[in-house]
This record gives C-alpha cells, sequence and structure tokens, in this order.
C-alpha cells in the first residue's frame, strides 16, 4: 500500500512511531523502517501484533469502505474481515491485506463483512518496501 509519511518521531515510552496520510485516514503507527526516514510516499506492509477477540477490540463497522483514524491511545482501522481456513482471518484494508490472529473463531455472520478494530497505535506495524 502507498502512504504518506508526515512525520517520524519516538518517546521514552514508546517504539519508532509514524504519522502516516493513506487514501482513507490520518493517524499514527509503529514505524519499522529507518528511523531518519525522511517525509514523503513510502510503500509498506501492514502487520498487527495483538489478538482480535470479538466484541472485545473487533465490532461491527458503523460504515462501510477503508478507515483508519486515531481513537485516543489506539487507532480504529476498518476493513472487510474475513476467516482463514487455518483459523486465523485477514483484514481487507484498501489495496492491502493483513493477516489477523484470533483468541476464538470469529461468528459465521462476520464473514466478508466490514468490521471496526481498536488496537494499541503500537501493536499496528508499517514496514516499509521497494517496488
Amino acid at each position: 500500500m502507498l502512504i504518506e509519511v508526515e512525520k517520524i518521531a519516538k518517546f521514552p515510552w514508546s517504539p519508532w512511531l509514524a504519522q502516516i496520510q493513506t487514501s482513507f485516514g490520518r493517524t499514527a503507527v509503529r514505524w519499522c523502517g529507518a528511523e531518519d526516514a525522511a517525509p514523503g510516499p513510502y510503500h509498506v506492509e501492514w502487520t498487527v501484533d495483538a489478538e482480535i477477540d470479538w466484541g472485545r477490540n473487533a465490532k461491527p463497522a458503523a460504515g462501510c469502505g477503508p478507515g483508519g483514524r486515531p481513537g485516543g491511545h489506539c487507532v480504529i482501522l476498518r476493513g472487510r474481515l474475513n476467516p482463514t481456513p487455518d483459523g486465523a482471518a485477514v483484514l481487507e484494508l484498501g489495496d492491502s491485506t493483513i493477516l489477523l490472529d484470533l483468541t476464538d473463531p470469529l461468528p459465521e455472520e462476520i464473514a466478508g463483512t466490514w468490521v471496526e478494530l481498536f488496537l494499541e497505535r503500537e501493536k499496528i506495524s508499517l514496514y516499509p518496501y521497494t517496488l
């Protein structure tokens, strides 16, 4: 996915964070690229380092379409959620797919619906790559 890095910063209690702009929103998440990366466009892979627990940090979305926004000390990602045959799930977020670990199987009626994930910003990582 192509994102725009606005700035990269580190606070004493957190890993390196990038303030980013995407086609579907603006937020700050963990940056796993060069700490001195300049602002600008980057192709990135998203990862989520937290288990998804339906009803706790994952809920039906109020709207449709991909989204990303800050929500206090967390980030709210909106995407289409689908279970995988091996008991995990994938979140379709724009033109990216994020593999997710689940605490329990998803309710059957959730497959293919729009959901919102509520995650600590340090648990969402961006890995830049070149094409």
